[in-house]
């Protein structure tokens, strides 16, 4: 913090509120490093008895195996645990996340992982007042990445994006994939608790709520990422499928590999020059360069999103038009051909055609020979079908 200008206050311990009501950012950091997360498995038993609908990796977990998987991604030789920031009042803000129960999305779930620690009250809070709190929380996270040592890169089962254990999203996007969903009941539903849980926890007014693999959006320019489900019910449905040519398929890889490699390593670059620029709170470079990684990254999950679900589509002509069909037609005398591709692929100008557009929908199971009429928003046009390929 120090190393960004800022003054720092503190430390107070864990249950303790800053000094100030200004905004500004705060760090909790642990007492000393740990060789593996200090967890406590009673507290993720009446997280998991609170919120029925949690699920990892899709299924119901223990105890045990969600303790595990949040202690995959502790980091042996750090003392930093959270990074958070108010733009309003650091001391209600703080306030907010000791009063909120684990499992529970208000008054305030940011950082919910440190509720799953034994003896929080060993923790430690630090914080700064700063009128760009989110310029700082960025900076500090990002500091924290680039400071990290290899030894500790290597603990975590994918070096990026590398956080502070109780942070669960970078500040350009990146969601840490934690297998977690589910995580937090919904604002309306009422807690699913049993009186003993209740005798066994007195004070859980004080301890604070979970969140999904990502939070929601922080402002709007950021967290392109979407949680899953927060609220008690069945597992979430598998992702739908997106239909893509080979072709198709092969773009979209050629363009994240692009995207992964040559543009963001380069926006990083002009991140850490902005950076060095000086105060951040008046810094158009920076906060210019942050905007382009925030697309940059919500573009390239959206592509990972697409190539997860991905099919790839073999058309036979035998069956009529169908995802993949190459359409030789005649309109008006006017001779033309047409590839029938899924929704992503759609490319009208050069004769790619979504199966859900006017032309798609009409033409899709007709076979060669047939006249189709195609009514679109501009005309209505007679389509006489010469082959399909």
């Amino acid at each position: 913090m120090r190393s960004l200008d800022l003054e720092v206050d503190g430390p107070t311990r864990w249950g303790s509120l800053p000094t100030t009501t200004a905004a500004g950012i705060f760090v909790v950091e642990a007492a000393a490093p740990a060789p593996s997360a200090p967890l406590d498995l009673n507290e993720i038993r009446r997280w998991l008895e609170r919120v029925p609908g949690l699920r990892l990796d899709g299924e119901r977990p223990t105890q045990a195996t969600l303790g595990r998987r949040l202690g995959s991604f502790w980091l042996p030789s750090q003392t930093l645990l959270y990074v958070g920031r108010s733009s309003k009042s650091l001391a209600s803000r703080v306030a907010a996340l000791y009063a909120t129960e684990l499992g529970h999305r208000r008054p305030h779930s940011g950082g919910y992982w440190l509720k799953t620690l034994r003896e929080p009250s060993r923790l430690r809070l630090w914080w700064a007042e700063t009128a760009a709190a989110e310029e700082y929380e960025d900076a500090l996270i990002s500091a924290f990445a680039e400071a990290l040592p290899e030894a500790d890169r290597q603990v975590l089962e994918t070096a990026v994006p590398a956080l502070p254990w109780a942070n669960l999203e970078s500040p350009d996007g990146r969601v840490r994939d934690t297998g977690l969903s589910g995580a937090l009941l919904s604002a309306d539903a009422t807690p699913a608790r049993t009186s003993a849980a209740r005798r066994s926890d007195p004070s859980a007014g004080s301890r604070r709520p979970a969140a999904s693999t990502a939070s929601g959006p922080r402002t709007a320019r950021r967290r392109p990422g979407s949680s899953g489900p927060a609220g008690p019910g069945p597992v979430p449905r598998r992702d739908q499928p997106t239909h893509v040519t080979a072709e198709g398929l092969a773009a979209m890889q050629s363009e994240l590999e692009r995207l992964t490699n040559v543009e963001r390593p380069q926006v990083v670059e002009r991140i850490k020059h902005a950076r060095e620029l000086g105060d951040l709170r008046e810094n158009a470079d920076y906060e210019a360069a942050r905007n382009e990684q925030s697309f940059l990254e919500g573009h390239i999950q959206e592509i990972e999103q697409r190539l997860r679900t991905a099919v790839v589509i073999r058309s036979t002509s035998r069956a009529g038009i169908a995802l993949g069909s190459i359409v030789r037609y005649e309109v008006d005398g006017q001779a033309g051909e047409l590839t029938v591709v899924g929704s992503t692929e759609s490319d009208p100008a050069a004769g790619r055609i979504s199966a859900v557009s006017p032309v798609g929908r009409a033409l899709m199971g007709r076979q060669a020979g047939e006249e189709v009429v195609v009514v679109t928003p501009a005309a209505r046009m007679r389509y006489r079908i010469v082959a399909v390929e």
